[in-house]
């Protein structure tokens, strides 16, 4: 049966996707459209151009999520003086090594720009901080002057997963010649389940949404005490707000919640154990889940 997809954001839990579109696969489910955010682009774009869940699996087990910590070398020697690289290129990693990383997999399966993909198969959310603006590849490339179908595909998924000051920035220029910097989709939408939202209108085929939370977790008020919770709650408001009435719409008929939050998002040194559990809680959530759903 043919359905479409969205993966929300979460870094290195994203190994937790693996076990649940194992249980898909194996349920006889493929996907034809395609939509993530940061993490969730990465397993988008790997199912948009062709791999299965089994695949994704073994990259992703073969994988060392460590060397995408492409640290840029320092003229400076003072850990303190280090710091002033970050401050002027604005993020510790360059993220070329998660670049090709994607890129090589892709080309593996013939794809290399969104024109190598049938239309309207994938969506990539990106964040423009330079215009205040949320992208959506390819579609609003036609804003920066670029032709949609020759732009690279890991490029807008390393865009995606570009998490502020962990990675660096990455530039597009739009048509007035100015410099934009794209940053994590995860800034503006963690879950754009809006996506594929049509109103009050039955869309084409059954969608599914895979969100790395619990959904106990939406209903938590976060406790604020001093500062740094505040500028904590400030960027997760920020994060969650534009997504959060589609999460509440499809939170009961379509949206699988992975429990996650014992592992930390940037957390690249995960053990081959930890990577374990992550796949076996989306296995199990997935398995609940489809015992349920009526699509």
């Amino acid at each position: 049966m043919w359905i479409d997809g969205v993966f929300s954001g979460g870094g290195v839990k994203a190994f937790a996707f693996v076990g649940a579109l194992e249980v898909l696969d194996k349920a006889g489910f493929r996907f034809r459209r395609l939509a993530g955010t940061s993490a969730g682009s990465i397993v988008a774009g790997l199912l948009a151009a062709g791999y299965t869940s089994k695949e994704i699996h073994k990259h992703m087990e073969a994988m060392q999520p460590s060397i995408f910590l492409d640290q840029q070398k320092s003229l400076f020697k003072l850990p303190f003086l280090k710091w002033l690289t970050l401050y002027w290129r604005m993020g510790l990693y360059r993220g070329n090594v998660f670049e090709k990383w994607m890129r090589d997999l892709l080309r593996a399966k013939g794809v290399d720009a969104f024109g190598d993909l049938p239309p309207d198969t994938l969506k990539i959310i990106v964040s423009d901080i330079s215009r205040g603006k949320m992208v959506v590849l390819p579609d609003d490339l036609t804003h920066y002057g670029i032709d949609p179908a020759k732009f690279s595909v890991a490029r807008a998924v390393r865009m995606s997963c570009s998490l502020p000051f962990f990675f660096e920035p990455v530039p597009l220029y739009n048509q007035r010649g100015e410099k934009c910097l794209i940053v994590d989709g995860g800034v503006l939408s963690n879950f754009p389940l809006w996506l594929f939202d049509k109103g009050d209108t039955l869309p084409v085929r059954p969608f599914l949404g895979f969100q790395l939370s619990g959904r106990s977790d939406m209903l938590v008020a976060k406790k604020i005490k001093n500062a740094v919770d505040l500028f904590q709650g400030l960027f997760s408001t920020m994060r969650e707000a534009h997504d959060a009435k589609y999460i509440s719409k499809y939170a009961a008929s379509n949206i699988i919640f992975i429990p996650v939050d014992d592992v930390q998002t940037s957390d690249f040194k995960l053990s081959d154990k930890d990577r374990d559990k992550l796949v076996d809680i989306g296995k199990k959530r997935a398995e609940q889940f489809l015992k349920k759903w009526t699509y």
